[in-house]
């Protein structure tokens, strides 16, 4: 809940906006750089649900199974004598919308620091 100060800060800070900028007041954000937002009285929650999904239906994995750990434990991908992929970008690209998906699911946070180690040149291991 906010306070009078709080509020009064609110308004200052709206002001300095709208004197800078061109600004618009839409009220409560649903949807904003593919994050979802739900509002309740005390809290924010942010949701990923959509992009996560098209991330799965880009890669061909919208049908799979979920797993219990992103990845499996001992796995050695630094001595991979396993050809390199002829689209090193598309695994660029794809290891950087998964750090995005990070923001709301940091579980696979470890495996992306992982996987993005090869990024200068990934293998089909990686």
């Amino acid at each position: 809940m906010l306070t009078d100060s709080d509020s009064d800060g609110l308004l200052e800070t709206k002001k300095y906006l709208k004197y800078h900028f061109v600004t618009k007041n839409m009220g409560r954000s649903k949807y904003f750089l593919r994050i979802e937002i739900a509002h309740q009285k005390y809290s924010v929650l942010l949701f990923q649900q959509k992009y996560a999904l098209d991330f799965l239906e880009e890669v061909g994995l919208l049908g799979c199974k979920s797993a219990n750990t992103p990845m499996k434990a001992y796995v050695n991908l630094w001595f991979d004598d396993s050809h390199t992929l002829d689209d090193a970008g598309r695994y660029r690209r794809l290891i950087g919308k998964l750090i995005y998906l990070t923001v709301t699911r940091s579980v696979i946070t470890f495996v992306i620091r992982i996987l993005s180690r090869f990024m200068h040149q990934p293998r089909e291991t990686h």
